[in-house]
């Protein structure tokens, strides 16, 4: 066969079959190779290069097998233990946990209980029978004391050990090595190893499949194997993929003798053998796959080895040797980004479950973890590199904040070609938006700084914002949202505060003191109570109408106007016409939350569905009404229902052209019945909560132009942050927002005109006061609200200097 046309032509979405990997087998040139395995490997992970940051922890050294090239195993030696106490567990673990670990690596010899009565002995005096009970006892200890998440490899397993330890590790882990039953012979490298038993093995990595256990596994070369013996090792892993897509990675390990060993005369694979063997895997395996090498074991020639076809180095330990290779130390991490860094890829931290399956928890991962595992990600399943949460008033991160205000280092060719498009209009597609989302680094900083000139160009400089009051005039919901922290009474999830239900009275006044500040909206959502109807959503508009006839009137989520017209017997059509008809102007675009039935279904299982909301809309938009549209993210969903979410958006826009602006909301999570339940994350990222804004404007241009933070959900400096990624507009000064205060945002219930105006300033924007649809606010009222802001706050603070009576 001819390799350079085989290579040349290899199309990143197929795989080599065994002969045509056998067929490589000779190959002379290796470049036409690599190539092949880069450009494969760049297909399906871009630039990033992952590691997990993770402590050692030798759990025993004891071992029934004998391997010739292995000193981390060793018979029992006088005065020292056969198996760590958990006082020793866990002091490792926390000096991990110190370090920035998030990974507990449970390394140990295979059933040393077996061989030697000393590990019976000691088993027993720890309360155990065996080493795999013991081992399952002291990962949830590491997890519950200090949050690490415990990979564990432990050998060979029954179906029963491997669901014993998934209850408390987050992965497992077997290196295959070779199916070769040659090396299983005498003279061999696995002779008087039964463990190593290539049958065996494969029965406990299928075993694991049939578990869901998220899988490591690989092969050893340089022991004895010929390359063809490597291609079926290779094969056999992938049937057992195909079967049951638990394998979450491929290590391709090289040896390295070691002293003392009955092997350490035999020479290393050379370094053209490692590359060939990395190539060929990832070439055997899906796109997906990771592919990995570890760094130690081969000093001096990682660019290469990364050009070669990996995405990923495995675990780097900052505290503690490779106790299995212990002559072979780990990479400073420094050390390790700067090499990934000059092969052109971005070092990333993973945790030691890889994020397809970290996104996938209720089929990957036990009950048990996955809350700690929610803790733990952001909306693509990597590590939240930072403590900060929606409605919070936690720090600002450092590294995105430098990144919002400084030039692009690096931009992948991939964001660069995505960037291109949306500047020239064309419109984006679902993997665009979600490369978009993925951004990170020099990427991330350039998708903002894209954002930012196309706001520039359709907004200007000027950042909008209006004078309006929130009237929730009932938090009684009969639906149970799990998101939902402001529904209150018998039918809903009762968390915080007591329920209500606002007189008419009671409305018409808090209309009348909102025009007496200056508001010119009211902006008007309730729970849905289980005595509303469709009349009762009319007699609202009649009493903020009577009150005051100009206020312009904000209100009803498409949730509500579905259910108002279904309580009346009526189309939402003719319940939209009696609404305009009593005064309705505009309508908020809640109730969206992730436009996708597949997170709907957990998120908000009975409220209405995606169609359900878009036909609202699409009725409301023909009547003539404008509506806003929102999107609140960061609780269950990924980012391929952000990217829908926004082209289910585009795409009414583009039919109706009705939508006035686009809010993204932070999930801000802290009572929040579902993240109470422990089933969410606590909301986005920084990263993600700012790229939101960014990836909307990018994707929304130019249908909708105006793009809106919310400070409420992100503070002052988060908006503030926002101003440099699309946004051109802070919303409204609220006057008593409570739907995030009741689920725990710390960030106030009103934001006065002065205050928004400073902000704006502070960013080197203009203001502009403006209406609800995006004119001029009406003569006078500017100085309507200054005037009242500023008389509230002078009587606040005099009101203050006055002794509070005791009596």
């Amino acid at each position: 066969m001819n390799h350079a046309v085989l290579l040349n032509d290899f199309a990143p979405e197929r795989r080599l079959s065994r002969e045509e990997a056998l067929n490589l087998v000779e190959i002379n040139d290796l470049q036409p190779l690599l190539s092949a395995a880069r450009h494969r490997r760049d297909w399906a992970h871009g630039d990033q290069v992952s590691y997990s940051r993770k402590v050692f922890i030798p759990l025993t050294q004891l071992c029934r097998d004998v391997c010739h090239y292995c000193t981390f195993a060793h018979p029992p030696r006088k005065g020292q233990r056969a198996f760590l106490t958990r006082d020793e567990v866990l002091a490792i673990a926390e000096a991990g946990k110190k370090a920035g670990c998030k990974e507990a690596l449970f390394t140990l010899g295979d059933k040393p209980e077996l061989r030697y009565r000393v590990a019976r002995e000691e088993l027993k005096a720890l309360g155990h029978e065996t080493t795999i009970s013991y081992l399952a006892e002291m990962a949830s200890v590491v997890l519950k004391e200090t949050g690490l998440l415990p990979h564990i490899n432990p050998g060979l397993l029954t179906s029963e050990d491997l669901a014993a330890l998934r209850s408390v590790s987050i992965s497992q882990g077997i290196m295959l090595e070779s199916v070769s039953k040659r090396l299983c012979e005498k003279g061999g490298a696995h002779h008087g190893s039964p463990d190593k038993a290539p049958a065996a093995r494969l029965d406990t990595i299928r075993r694991a499949g049939e578990k869901k256990v998220p899988f490591t596994t690989g092969i050893l070369i340089g022991i004895g194997e010929t390359r063809a013996e490597r291609i079926d090792s290779l094969l056999a892993l992938r049937d057992l993929n195909d079967e049951f897509g638990h394998i979450q990675e491929i290590i391709i390990q090289n040896f390295r003798p070691k002293a003392g060993t009955r092997m350490e005369d035999i020479e290393a694979p050379a370094l053209e053998d490692h590359l060939w063997t990395i190539a060929v895997a990832r070439l055997l395996f899906e796109p997906g796959m990771n592919i990995q090498a570890p760094p130690n074991l081969s000093p001096g020639a990682l660019e290469q080895i990364v050009h070669a076809g990996i995405n990923d180095w495995g675990g780097v330990s900052p505290v503690t040797p490779d106790h299995v290779n212990p002559e072979a130390p780990w990479p400073q991490l420094v050390e390790l980004s700067d090499v990934t860094s000059m092969a052109g890829k971005d070092l990333v931290e993973r945790l030691a479950i890889y994020p397809s399956f970290a996104r996938k928890p209720l089929e990957w991962v036990d009950t048990d973890l996955r809350f700690p595992l929610y803790n733990r990600i952001d909306a693509e399943g990597w590590p939240r590199s930072d403590n900060w949460c929606p409605g919070r008033s936690d720090p600002i991160p450092a590294t995105e904040a430098l990144l919002l205000s400084a030039a692009p280092n690096r931009v992948g060719g991939r964001v660069r070609a995505i960037l291109d498009k949306a500047a020239e209009g064309t419109m984006l597609t679902e993997n665009d938006i979600v490369t978009l989302f993925r951004a990170r680094g020099g990427d991330f900083a350039a998708v903002c700084r894209a954002a930012d000139a196309l706001r520039r160009r359709v907004n200007g400089d000027t950042v909008s914002y209006v004078v309006c009051r929130n009237i929730n005039y009932t938090n009684i919901c009969y639906f149970k949202c799990q998101f939902c922290a402001f529904s209150k009474g018998k039918l809903s999830e009762n968390l915080r505060g007591r329920p209500y239900d606002l007189e008419m009275s009671e409305v018409a006044a808090r209309v009348r003191g909102a025009w007496e500040r200056g508001a010119t909206e009211v902006c008007m959502q309730g729970g849905i109570h289980p005595s509303y109807t469709g009349a009762k959503y009319l007699e609202i508009c009649q009493a903020v109408k009577e009150a005051v006839p100009n206020m312009h009137m904000h209100a009803f989520s498409p949730l509500e106007v579905w259910q108002g017209a279904k309580t009346l017997g009526i189309s939402v059509s003719d319940f939209l016409a009696q609404l305009k008809a009593a005064g309705l102007s505009t309508l908020p675009g809640t109730a969206a939350e992730i436009l996708d039935d597949e997170v709907r279904a957990t998120l908000c299982a009975d409220k209405i569905n995606t169609q359900e909301w878009l036909d609202v809309m699409r009725a409301a938009h023909k009547l003539g009404f404008r509506t806003t549209a929102t999107i609140m993210f960061g609780h269950i969903e990924g980012y391929e229902h952000w990217a829908r979410h926004l082209i289910r958006v585009r795409d009414l826009q583009m039919e109706t052209g009705g939508f006035t602006e686009f809010v993204p909301l932070p999930f801000v999570h802290m009572e929040a019945p579902i993240y109470l339940k422990r089933r969410s994350r606590p909301g986005p990222t920084f990263r993600e909560a700012i790229l939101m804004h960014a990836v909307a404007r990018l994707t929304l241009h130019p249908h909708i132009t105006n793009i809106q933070a919310s400070w409420v959900k992100l503070g002052q400096e988060g908006v503030r942050h926002c101003l440099n990624a699309g946004v051109n507009d802070l919303g409204g000064t609220l006057m008593d927002e409570s739907i995030s205060r009741a689920a725990g945002a710390s960030h106030g219930q009103e934001m006065t005109p002065q205050h928004m105006e400073a902000i704006i300033r502070k960013a080197g924007r203009q203001p502009r006061m403006r209406n609800t649809v995006y004119g001029d606010a009406p003569a006078g009222s500017r100085e309507r609200a200054f005037a009242a802001a500023a008389a509230r706050t002078a009587s606040e603070s005099t009101s203050a200097r006055e002794p509070v009576c005791a009596g």
